[in-house]
């Protein structure tokens, strides 16, 4: 805008001075009888005009190589590299329009960068995914198959009736857990943080484990004082906390037991969730809040390594945090954090 009435500024300016030459000229043949006083102010009117046109080439060529480093500044930006002639501390109108394309230029890359890195992300979601369901997959239409024979002896019909109930089952806890992820990756699950016992968080998690903790003849007890009050989403974070209790169950060893700790701090309220399984090694301790994260030693045991990384993901999104020590063969502690004001 500023360049634009600039351009204006000149042209007019300089129509100016040529009107107001050709009129100096007119009055002097008219009204000035001596020949050299007419010559004399008609070089100084010549004077005049020639700077004046003198100026206006020089704002011409400013305009223009105004015009020429714009250019060079949007080719750099669509090259993807910095211009040369760009000098960030000038203060000039070229500098400060400079400067404004590359602010620009600075959040399209950013917004190339993430679209990148959510394709990078959406290729890896759904690779290990479709690794995730081919098996059991393949399993129920495995038993499907024989289950159609009519050869099959009855027992070995509810046996195959039996086992592809399990996989299914495992198909539907996969997809459920795969909907929690999304959801939690995108974005579109709503914390509804309030004032609540705590207390009764930890019971609604430990109701999710119950029955299998029970069948492993797993002690589970609690140090919980009912007046600890905390403000939290009670939904999402017994789920948390459910899935570090499932965890605890499925690694510890018929007849241990696991231990819930509360304990009130100044900023944080902390709660030890320790058990008497197989432990972690440390260099482990980062890994097992990835994305289908599995030891190798622990894959034929159910799960799909989804369980830490959503308790991870909903306890940071409540500005918390998840920590863990571990004794191989002696068992686990995962720490949970929660602010004990918001």
């Amino acid at each position: 805008m500023k360049t634009r009435w600039f351009g204006i500024v000149s042209v007019f300016l300089g129509l100016m001075a040529a009107s107001l030459t050709a009129v100096l000229i007119w009055m002097l043949w008219e009204y000035v009888p001596r020949a050299s006083v007419r010559y004399g102010i008609l070089a100084v009117c010549a004077g005049i005009f020639l700077l004046a046109g003198l100026w206006a080439a020089l704002q011409r060529y400013q305009i223009g190589q105004f015009a020429d480093d714009v250019c060079e500044t949007l080719d750099a930006a669509i090259a993807g590299r910095q211009p040369g002639n760009f000098h960030p501390y000038e203060d000039s109108l070229t500098s400060k329009v400079q400067g404004k394309l590359m602010q620009y230029y600075d959040i399209m890359r950013e917004g190339r960068l993430q679209s990148q890195r959510d394709k990078q992300t959406l290729q890896s979601l759904v690779s290990d995914i479709s690794h995730q369901v081919k098996t059991p997959i393949a399993n129920v239409k495995l038993y499907t198959g024989i289950l159609q024979r009519r050869d099959i002896s009855e027992e070995k019909r509810e046996q195959f009736l039996h086992t592809m109930e399990a996989q299914i089952n495992k198909l539907d806890f996969l997809m459920q857990s795969l909907i929690k992820m999304s959801r939690l990756e995108t974005g579109t699950f709503i914390l509804c943080p309030l004032e609540a016992r705590l207390n009764d968080t930890i019971a609604q998690a430990m109701n999710t484990v119950w029955g299998s903790a029970e069948q492993k003849k797993i002690e589970i007890s609690v140090e919980c004082g009912a007046e600890i009050m905390v403000r939290h989403d009670p939904k999402w974070t017994a789920e948390a906390i459910g899935n570090i209790l499932d965890n605890a169950v499925k690694y510890t060893c018929s007849g241990g037991t696991i231990t819930i700790a509360v304990r009130p701090w100044q900023f944080y309220t902390r709660i030890d969730i320790s058990d008497t399984g197989r432990g972690i090694p440390e260099e482990h301790y980062n890994d097992v809040f990835q994305r289908f994260y599995r030891e190798e030693e622990v894959a034929a045991e159910e799960g799909v390594g989804l369980g830490l990384y959503l308790a991870n993901g909903i306890i940071t999104r409540q500005k918390g945090y998840i920590s863990v020590k571990s004794r191989v063969g002696e068992g686990t502690t995962f720490s949970v954090y929660l602010l004990s004001f918001n």
